[in-house]
């Protein structure tokens, strides 16, 4: 049973749109039909291009508007979604989804039962093919990379189960705002993409937990404003972002208890970067993740000095790197588009296999 309107926290709900004005006529309905009635939602605008605002500003003018000049990517606009409002909880959404109806109300729900998490995440299926999976929960390996459990495959009810996760995917995520007061924003330096993975891991350094909500269903069209998940951006920024993370996040006795993990991560990677003749672009993101490392490991003392974390409980939710490491080796994502893309030249193409932490 729904809980009354005086019994429900308030809940920001904050959509990052870039150039997404079509994209909007489909998720700002579903956030209108939605069970749970204390929502107040808000859309930023990353210095879109398009005529998002005067679309806004004729169909919605209930909806709160936050106009960045320019675009200053993903981290940083997050960021902003989360300072926008005033609900206990905040919603951060992408532009390129459609919420079932009570998916804000199983989110909250969820999270409000479990004190330990302070983040919890839908399920994802595929906007065009619904009886497809695109992600139950997000899960870190020690290779060094984060995917999504399930992707791609049919949604039998073989991830019905609330559980708790490594993180949530950051196309939909339910977080308390008490929680970004111990765990901290979103790291601006890593502009798009890996930022909600190192979110999620520094909230299980600090002994929090994410939370599954199967029942709290989001179908995503996936990289709508990014762009081709396989162009030289999306590769460039994992790659340098997923060394960041590794560099960051990664507690010390980590880097001799898994060295073999990395490695082959690497090795995978490497291959990846072969296999789409981005050799130079893998390159280029090792030059400047080295050459970031100096404020990363400024950030990585006082991180590792607040962990409360020890190493049972980090292997616990973190997975051994050697199986999803053989998986790229094997062969994932031997298609890619067939030009690399900037944010600014992203259009809304048909899905094309992911690259780690895509979204």
């Amino acid at each position: 049973m729904m809980a009354r309107a005086a019994d429900q926290p308030g809940v920001t709900v904050a959509v990052l749109n870039f150039n997404g004005r079509e994209l909007l006529e489909v998720i700002l309905p579903s956030l209108a039909a939605q069970t749970y009635d204390q929502l107040e939602v808000v859309v930023v605008d990353n210095g879109s291009s398009d005529d998002s605002r005067a679309y806004l500003d004729e169909h919605w003018p209930s909806v709160a508007v936050v106009s960045i000049p320019e675009n200053v990517g993903v981290a940083a606009a997050l960021n902003v979604c989360v300072r926008a409002g005033e609900g206990e909880f905040v919603l951060l959404l992408n532009n390129d989804l459609e919420l079932n109806d009570r998916c804000v109300e199983e989110l909250v729900v969820a999270l409000r039962a479990n004190p330990e998490a302070v983040v919890a995440g839908a399920k994802l299926r595929d906007y065009t093919h619904r009886e497809l999976l695109d992600g139950t929960g997000d899960v870190y390996s020690w290779a060094g990379f984060a995917y999504r459990r399930g992707q791609g495959e049919i949604d039998r009810g073989q991830y019905d189960e609330l559980l708790d996760v490594f993180g949530a995917c950051g196309a939909v995520a339910l977080y308390r705002r008490t929680a970004f007061e111990d765990v901290g924003e979103f790291d601006e330096r890593f502009y798009a993409l890996c930022e909600d993975v190192d979110w999620s891991f520094r909230a299980q350094l600090a002994g929090y937990d994410c939370r599954y909500v199967p029942a709290a269903i989001a179908y995503h069209i996936g990289s709508a404003s990014l762009g081709p998940r396989l162009s030289e951006f999306t590769l460039y920024h994992n790659w340098r972002n997923q060394i960041w993370v590794i560099a960051k996040d990664y507690p010390g006795w980590a880097f001799i208890a898994h060295a073999p993990d990395l490695l082959l991560g690497q090795l995978a990677m490497l291959l990846v970067a072969a296999r789409h003749r981005a050799v130079l672009v893998w390159l280029r993101a090792w030059r400047d993740a080295l050459m970031g490392l100096p404020t990363v490991l400024r950030q990585r003392r006082t991180l590792q000095r607040r962990r409360v974390s020890d190493r049972h409980a980090l292997e616990a939710v973190l997975e051994n790197g050697f199986a999803r490491a053989r998986w790229w080796l094997r062969g994932s994502g031997r298609q890619t588009s067939a030009a690399a893309q900037s944010p600014a030249a992203a259009s809304h193409s048909s899905p094309a296999p992911r690259a780690p932490s895509s979204r």
